[in-house]
């Protein structure tokens, strides 16, 4: 029997400038944004958390921007599946709760008052994600006046379609009776419930065999539905374990706030014409 000798192929460790790792993720880039203001070793976590949901914010807006025009196309297949990759994204973004959903109020106040005014709900990419998912209002782009760039990008995602405008124009177009209201609406306007796209809905939900497709959209939609909540509510919960019923430090209610918020569900007839199959 005769031996074959291998040799391990050894990874190529000498470079004359940077990494090309580093070249495409920019990796001491990001290990340089995190500036702690105080000398709490929580407002690390804090911050790191933060900056990774940002990222998560854009990346969801990536990808649902990506499906509109996949939907445009009538290309059902790859919307479907660029939105399922979403569900993903929305699940990791969840996960990331996990690391500061506990902190008491002691810990949080620790380093809260370096956050000044700043909140949450000041996230341009955020605003940009709720925009996507219909939920539409002109006076969040308010607190981005001062920088023209974003408050551009805003108020074109406020004009713009919805992810869920593209879906039922996509129906309509399908055949199935999207009322013209509906699709004519003011597109600035915060997305509401219409009896007709409930029926749209609800017709397909009636038969997997007739409408399997489209079926697999509306449940694809619902995950991003189901998740986005889930987001929200564990946001309530954090803040309500952090800081109880304090206002917020954008000078907002706080818990009270995001009470309000979690009670608002996107891609409404998803969720009631199931009461009618």
């Amino acid at each position: 029997m005769v031996r074959v000798k291998t040799r391990t192929q050894e990874p190529n460790l000498d470079f004359a400038g940077t990494t090309p790792y580093e070249d495409y993720v920019h990796a001491s880039v990001l290990h340089s944004l995190q500036q702690r203001w105080s000398n709490d070793p929580g407002e690390m976590s804090f911050l790191v958390i933060t900056q990774i949901m940002e990222l998560y914010f854009g990346l969801l807006c990536f990808e649902w921007q990506q499906a509109q025009q996949e939907l445009r196309a009538d290309d059902l297949d790859s919307a479907r599946h660029t939105l399922h990759r979403s569900v993903l994204h929305l699940q990791g973004v969840n996960a990331a709760w996990r690391s500061i959903a506990r902190m008491t109020p002691e810990e949080f106040n620790a380093f809260r008052s370096n956050l000044g005014e700043g909140s949450g709900f000041q996230s341009a990419m955020y605003r940009h994600v709720e925009f996507l998912l219909g939920e539409k209002s002109a006076s969040m782009i308010v607190p981005h006046r001062a920088v023209p760039a974003v408050e551009a990008e805003l108020e074109s995602a406020l004009r713009s379609p919805s992810l869920y405008d593209d879906v039922l124009e996509y129906l309509h177009r399908r055949g199935y009776a999207v009322p013209k209201e509906v699709l004519e609406r003011d597109r600035s306007r915060v997305y509401e419930a219409h009896p007709e796209v409930e029926r749209v809905w609800a017709e397909i939900y009636s038969s997997r065999a007739e409408h399997h497709d489209t079926q697999q959209l509306g449940e694809v939609l619902t995950d991003i539905a189901e998740e986005f909540a889930r987001w929200r509510y564990d946001h309530l919960l954090a803040t309500r374990r952090a800081m109880g019923s304090k206002p917020g430090t954008g000078g907002s209610a706080g818990v009270a706030w995001l009470e309000k918020r979690t009670q608002r569900t996107v891609f409404p007839e998803l969720w009631t014409a199931r009461s009618y199959v």
